[in-house]
């Protein structure tokens, strides 16, 4: 797969990009990512890519032309379109299933805005879908985009070690994580609870799936699907329900 960010710091971009477990991947070939400049497609000496607003207001917005001409020299015209994403908070709220989606793509491409905004005429023109990562405003479309990167990219075949590595984690069968321990037995007089060392790995894992349960009805009740759970489930959140009332 192939991710390209346009955005107006790709050595942010890139610092980030290059670090951890995505450098890894990116060295591996298991992943490319290509942060382009959108200066480098402005059109004047002073590589100014912004300017005022029609009908007044505050603060300045980025000019179409250089997005368009920045994101079309990412491909010829005989080449399929790639999918571009727009970093937006008007967009659909992202979530792991997004993630998913979008790591099924050969090649996405993750426009970063700035300023007060892009001009509506280059998100008609090229843009496919606008995400947002949260119900606030930051002061450019980077980390939303690195974060939207590092979330598609763990989902790739051979990013991580094992697919076990995300498919225990929050949110990827839509409940929150488990309680995770580590040595020593006891600390600060706090003991790891005993199932967790007795080696039976079947009570483990009814444990673990009923403290996932309990903690996502106690801090995320909304995202419990009561559809998708098995009979399993619903009878150990029954259980939960008459120790908790």
């Amino acid at each position: 797969m192939r991710i390209d960010i346009l955005t107006l710091f790709p050595e942010m971009c890139n610092t980030v990009m290059q670090e951890s477990i995505i450098g890894r991947a990116q060295k591996a070939g298991k992943v490319e990512i290509v942060c382009t400049n959108i200066r480098d497609f402005a059109g004047n000496k002073h590589n100014k890519v912004d300017d005022t607003s029609y009908g007044g207001g505050m603060g300045m917005i980025m000019a179409a032309n250089p997005i368009y001409e920045c994101y079309k020299s990412l491909y010829n015209e005989t080449e399929e379109k790639p999918h571009l994403v727009y970093l937006s908070p008007k967009g659909a709220k992202f979530n792991q299933e997004k993630a998913v989606e979008l790591s099924k793509l050969d090649r996405l491409v993750l426009l970063c805005g700035h300023y007060e905004g892009i001009d509506q005429r280059v998100i008609d023109e090229i843009v496919d879908e606008e995400i947002s990562i949260g119900d606030f405003v930051l002061t450019g479309g980077e980390l939303p985009a690195l974060t939207v990167a590092d979330a598609v990219c763990r989902m790739l075949p051979g990013v991580l070690s094992e697919d076990i590595c995300f498919e225990d984690e929050s949110h990827f069968d839509g409940l929150l994580e488990y309680p995770q321990y580590t040595k020593p037995a006891v600390w600060h007089d706090r003991e790891v609870p005993e199932v967790l060392l007795s080696g039976n790995h079947a009570k483990i894992n009814d444990w673990r799936r009923v403290q996932s349960l309990e903690i996502t009805m106690e801090k995320r009740p909304d995202m419990l699907c009561m559809e998708n759970l098995s009979e399993k489930d619903k009878k150990l959140l029954e259980k939960y329900y008459k120790d908790n009332i």
